[in-house]
């Protein structure tokens, strides 16, 4: 009664144990593909920690960074001005982490927040009532009168286009893990397992335990096997090209690390700017919200105070050269991964499962 070992002589074979062979090479094919893709898994998994923890630790230093213009700087407003701050960090994170928001709608909350801080504490610092009023009045005013000029567009700019290709490589390396797994645990047809048990078993039901397929053979039933992992090829070659693009972008003269730490200096020049043009402000913000209620004496004219670029960003864009090491370690080793799903049977068949070095193999149905 075998359904798969079926053979003129003898045999120590039973149906069920034709059963359980079909399910120990479906559970064999699915560790072979498992071996095959651990390193492929590993590199990627490793890129992906790897650039969460560079990525990461940017972020702290440029918010550090920022923070630290507030505090010696623009000192009335520091504390205050530490939510708007980290609130624009957070956003950036969830941006680069595949989040649906925008650098845009990022970069234009933080200077929402932040007008009502400069125009109550350094252009107009006797302020005393700043009501929530008041203060939505101030934000809603920032994106009519434009209080730090080009400055906050060009921030947009900037980080927009340093931080699309991180966010888009971050997603495509979890797509890569996504098709590994899916690819892992793909379902094994009928034909094949029962392609396969005549190909690793039925010799052992003629007591023929030592002999292997023949190298041919193997070939043939294997791509059959894996025809749908195959079809991949095409698509896995585009997405080894895109990951090379994203890369090479990142690297280009839009680079994360420098658009980062550069947020600190954006900051501090749409705050000048909009203290030089106080006077200009102060009469257009006095039509729309009305006029607030002022501490007795003159202003302090000290307000303005300029900043000088601090030298650390370029030891800290030296010590983040690694990462740009890592990314050209990963995409080499990915470039050499193209034809993985293309040779994947022929790698399959090239370990110990067929016979390599003898005279005699299994074709399927003899010994020849």
């Amino acid at each position: 009664d075998l359904q798969i070992c079926q053979h003129r002589a003898p045999t120590c074979c039973t149906k069920k144990m034709e059963e359980s062979y079909q399910a120990a090479v479906r559970r064999e094919r699915t560790q072979s593909i498992q071996a095959l893709n651990f390193e492929l898994k590993y590199m990627i998994v490793g890129h992906i920690t790897a650039f969460q923890e560079a990525f990461e630790s940017l972020l702290r230093f440029a918010e550090n960074r920022t923070s630290s213009l507030f505090e010696t700087a623009y000192r009335p407003m520091a504390k205050e001005a530490a939510e708007p701050v980290k609130e624009l960090f957070t956003d950036i994170s969830l941006y680069i982490l595949g989040a649906e928001t925008t650098v845009e709608s990022a970069v234009l909350r933080f200077f929402d927040s932040l007008f009502p801080l400069v125009y109550s504490r350094l252009i107009n610092p006797g302020i005393t009532d700043l009501s929530e009023d008041y203060t939505e009045c101030l934000r809603l005013t920032r994106q009519d009168i434009n209080p730090f000029g080009r400055y906050s567009k060009n921030m947009v700019t900037e980080l927009s286009k340093s931080l699309w290709a991180s966010r888009m490589l971050s997603r495509a390396l979890s797509l890569g893990i996504e098709v590994i797994n899916t690819t892992e645990h793909a379902a094994v047809p009928k034909e094949c397992s029962r392609a396969l048990v005549r190909m690793q078993y039925c010799p052992h039901c003629q007591g023929l335990t030592l002999i292997r397929p023949c190298a041919g053979y193997c070939l043939n039933v294997m791509r059959g096997c894996l025809a749908s992992v195959s079809e991949l090829d095409a698509q896995w070659r585009e997405y080894i090209s895109t990951l090379e693009y994203l890369t090479n972008e990142m690297a280009a003269s839009h680079d994360l690390e420098i658009a980062l730490t550069g947020i600190r200096n954006s900051i501090n020049e749409a705050i000048l700017h909009a203290q030089l043009n106080g006077p200009q402000l102060s009469a257009t913000v006095d039509k729309v919200c009305g006029q607030p209620k002022q501490q007795e004496g003159n202003l302090s004219p000290e307000n303005i105070v300029p900043v000088k670029e601090a030298t650390e960003t370029q030891t800290f864009v030296m010590a983040h050269a690694s990462l740009n090491n890592k990314r050209r370690e990963f995409i080499n080793y990915m470039k050499r991964s193209r034809t993985f799903y293309a040779s994947i049977a022929e790698r399959l068949c090239d370990g110990d499962l067929v016979m390599r070095d003898s005279s005699t193999c299994w074709n399927g149905e003899d010994v020849v």
